[in-house]
């Protein structure tokens, strides 16, 4: 893949995030955290749900149902209906945090990440919602992102943003909870490249937003640099694969701190670029 994105929708986020394919209803959501809104497109007319609080990442549940992931809380949307039923609190105490980045996982759970509102160093972790149970998994972070699993069921991704190191952690075999300590996988320090939202292919390979580069890197199982999207907005969220062959490659971009000039007039729109491998299916989320 080297042929730039280009526009998938003209609307700009404050900060998008969180994007995803719905398998059964084809078609791709994304979030705009800031602004607390879903957004979507089907047969080509845009959609938008509004809400009370910071929403900013989902997984499916079945053909009407997210579970989604806002400031205090996960709970189930029906996309129909609007409806809203609370699964478990999300830090609902503690005032200067939010939900960012999170997706499901191949064993039907899902992970969130937390972070300070104004992003206070270490006011986040990360937690996974399993068989009803809501569990810490890693405290003590700054800007949760890139949240993915590997084709084969053995491995969960993550980064603190602010490290610039994204970390690998086994997951047990049956339950797919955590096992054993997470190592670094890949450091992008010396790039001086800030890992934000990334998916996994079908194949293996790690696909990153990096926050300030204009650009979606594609890395190798083993952490090798293999090519990159260029995408016309500075700051690039997160990638989520999706269509029917899976080989659409959605990506979300920010405005957030940008100045609205002629330079920056892209900045926050949602993109897509074509690609010769296919993505994962977006794992089903189990309540």
């Amino acid at each position: 893949m080297t042929e730039p994105a280009v526009i998938f929708d003209d609307r700009q986020c404050t900060l998008g995030e969180g994007p995803m394919w719905h398998p059964l209803r084809k078609q791709f959501f994304w979030f705009d955290i800031l602004e607390r809104r879903l957004l979507s497109i089907r047969d080509g007319k845009p959609l938008e749900w509004q809400f009370d609080e910071y929403v900013s990442a989902a997984g499916w549940v079945d053909e009407n149902r997210l579970l989604i992931a806002s400031q205090s809380r996960l709970f189930l949307f029906d996309l129909e209906s609007g409806a809203q039923e609370k699964v478990v609190a999300l830090e609902e105490s503690n005032p200067i945090t939010r939900s960012n980045d999170g997706r499901a996982d191949p064993y039907g759970g899902f992970w969130i990440g937390t972070m300070g509102i104004n992003a206070e160093e270490g006011a986040g972790a990360i937690y996974r919602l399993y068989q009803s149970e809501l569990r810490t998994l890693f405290q003590g972070i700054s800007i949760s992102n890139a949240i993915c699993f590997s084709p084969d069921r053995q491995f969960a991704y993550f980064t603190d943003t602010r490290t610039k190191i994204v970390r690998r952690q086994q997951l047990n075999a049956e339950s797919g909870w955590p096992q054993g300590d997470a190592v670094d996988w890949l450091n992008l320090s010396e790039e001086g490249l800030a890992p934000d939202g990334a998916v996994i292919d079908s194949q293996g390979n790690f696909w990153n937003a990096q926050w300030g580069a204009a650009r979606v890197a594609c890395y190798s199982p083993e952490g090798q640099f293999q090519r990159s999207i260029d995408v016309s907005a500075s700051q690039t969220t997160c990638p989520a694969f999706g269509g029917e062959s899976k080989q659409d490659l959605l990506i979300t971009s920010a405005k957030v701190g940008l100045p609205q000039d002629s330079e920056n007039a892209s900045a926050g729109k949602t993109y897509i670029a074509k690609s010769t491998i296919s993505g994962q299916q977006e794992h089903r989320v189990i309540i």
